[in-house]
């Protein structure tokens, strides 16, 4: 399997002294052969198909702008699920105020939707990448894609705070 980076995050990837890159390849049983000029990483032969699966989801979050700490945390979390949403813009000036509506003031924005939503964002490039539950990903989600498409942030905050309490009031009734 074969998955194209960044060249700027192979650093992120290989880690200091390769420990990120051993990381990975212990948690996954898999070998990485990165190619540190074009950005491939090959991901050969997991002795367990489903964690070089995870593997793929790990070396994509890190590609995309986690951190490594943040991204290995899929390793630990079956029901983990990571996502990525590209961003279609037609210059580099709308693409600025897109991701620029996304992040928010101060990251406001972006922080606001990860407590609530209890996810991780990523914003980098054209994409923004989300780590978290398949509900609260959901939701982070639907919200990113709304302030892609132009809403208003205080209908986005309005929907977030919305779905939370529709979420806490599901986990209430689980226990």
């Amino acid at each position: 399997m074969y998955i194209k980076i960044p060249s700027d995050r192979i650093g992120a990837l290989i880690g200091p002294k390769g420990s990120v890159k051993q990381l990975i390849e212990e948690r996954s049983t898999a070998t990485l052969d990165i190619d540190s000029e074009s950005g491939n990483v090959q991901i050969v032969s997991a002795e367990d198909p489903v964690r070089g699966m995870r593997a793929a989801e790990v070396i994509q979050a890190i590609g995309r702008g986690f951190s490594p700490e943040r991204a290995i945390q899929l390793f630990d979390d079956e029901l983990l699920i990571f996502e990525l949403i590209r961003i279609q813009a037609t210059t580099p000036k709308e693409l600025t105020r897109i991701r620029g509506r996304i992040i928010g003031s101060n990251g406001k924005t972006r922080e606001l939707i990860e407590s609530a939503t209890q996810t991780s964002l990523s914003v980098y490039g054209k994409t923004v990448a989300i780590i978290g539950y398949p509900e609260h990903g959901h939701v982070a989600k639907t919200a990113v894609e709304m302030l892609i498409d132009g809403s208003p942030h205080s209908s986005v905050y309005g929907f977030i705070e919305k779905k939370r309490r529709e979420l806490a009031a599901k986990r209430i009734e689980y226990y």
